[in-house]
């Protein structure tokens, strides 16, 4: 007769208790990142190329200008530091007396190079710098995707941003200032086509 072999408790158990782990895991992960028919239409090539021309426009000064690495915003075509060094404050709204809507105000001051208008101008946050000055395509696309550095935005905050009244005031800088390289119905397409075929960041 042949001798029957039998596992030992302690070998099925650990087994056993394996099997469900497995099976725990992975319906949790269904259920947290289901398969949908979008994820067939990603596109990264047409993302990337997409992405360039966003990145031209925020790279512009128009764009840059109010994304500094540091906490006096830049000022001019050329991007330098603005002329009375104002701060960027706690809350982006300058800081103690020095606030950006001492000058800027709701509209564009007539004349050329005068401030240019906005109710709600200001930088980022001193907790959410959002820093685009320096930042290689590669960095800035990957920086606009994490809520952990770009004002805490999910995909669809992103996409509505591309209207937000700061972003359009860009094409209306005032007299005497250039205009982002696109116009703002090719940035929003762009954009959209961006976010829509998967915000890939081009290589590094």
């Amino acid at each position: 007769m042949a001798k029957r072999y039998y596992w030992p408790k302690k070998a099925i158990f650990l087994i056993t208790t394996l099997l469900i782990f497995m099976v725990i895991v992975m319906s949790a992960f269904d259920r947290e990142v289901p398969y949908t028919k979008d994820d067939q239409t990603h596109d990264s090539i047409a993302s990337v190329t997409a992405f360039t021309q966003v990145y031209k426009v925020l790279m512009s000064p128009r764009c840059m200008n109010c994304h500094p690495s540091g906490d006096v915003p830049l000022q001019g075509d050329d991007s330098h530091l603005h002329t009375m060094l104002p701060r960027r404050g706690k809350d982006g709204k300058g800081l103690y007396a020095m606030k950006c809507t001492n000058c800027h105000q709701p509209e564009n001051t007539p004349g050329v190079r005068t401030p240019p208008g906005n109710a709600n101008w200001h930088l980022p946050p001193a907790d959410m710098k959002m820093v685009f000055q320096g930042k290689t395509a590669h960095e800035l696309a990957r920086q606009l995707v994490d809520p952990k550095r770009n004002g805490r935005k999910n995909m669809a905050q992103l996409i509505a941003h591309a209207d937000d009244d700061l972003v359009l005031a860009g094409w209306n800088p005032g007299e005497g200032r250039t205009l982002p390289p696109i116009s703002h119905a090719e940035f929003k397409k762009a954009w959209l086509t961006w976010i829509r075929n998967g915000a890939f960041a081009p290589a590094p």
